[in-house]
Parts: C-alpha cells; structure tokens; sequence
C-alpha cells in the first residue's frame, strides 16, 4: 500500500493534451487512510528537467537528486498505475510541495 510521502514509479500513459506523459517518479499526497481504502491515490508528478519555480515547479530531493514537484499537474491514479516505490521524501520537502498546493489552489 502506498503511503503518503513516499515517491513511487508510476505509468502516467495514456495521456491526454499537455498531461505529463510516461512513467516517471510521482509523489504520493493522499493520506494513508484514502490510501488504503480506496482503489486510487492522489499523486504529483516529479521532473529532472526543468529548473525549480515556486509554487508550480517546487524543488525536493527524491533518491538523492534533486528534483520538482509538478505541483499543476496533481492527478488522482488508479493503484494499477503504481509499479515499484522509489523513495521518500522529508517533511520538509512534504511541507514546501504542501504549501505550493495551497498556493496554485487558493487553498
């Protein structure tokens, strides 16, 4: 079961329009209770590429690199999609894609 704060490999594909395609590392947000219970988990897909810019691109460590949170493109995913947990992320790192939620959500 996958628990909130760890970093999984996830099939994004098949996507739609401007989506974030392929299989890559995703940060799992839901909580664990959501997570065990239900047939999906709320994810954030993370990126190597792109340079950090807060609140939509968050900079966290994941597997000892550096790497951003796609905070725009949260998604709710089947657990079929999960393949393999990577890694987990502090709480910092937790709390800065947090709050980068909040921002984009007006929350």
């Amino acid at each position: 079961m996958p628990k909130r704060g760890e970093v999984w490999w996830v099939r994004l594909d098949p996507t739609l329009g401007s989506e974030i395609k392929k299989t890559r590392p995703c940060l799992v947000l839901s909580t664990d209770v959501v997570n065990q219970y239900r047939r999906t988990v709320v994810v954030i897909p993370l990126s190597t590429s792109p340079q950090a810019t807060p609140p939509l691109l968050v900079p966290i460590e994941c597997a000892g690199r550096s790497v951003v949170a796609v905070v725009d493109q949260i998604r709710a995913i089947a657990k079929e999609r999960l393949q393999e947990r990577l890694d987990s992320v502090s709480a910092d790192d937790l709390k800065a894609v947090e709050d980068g939620l909040r921002q984009i959500l007006e929350l």
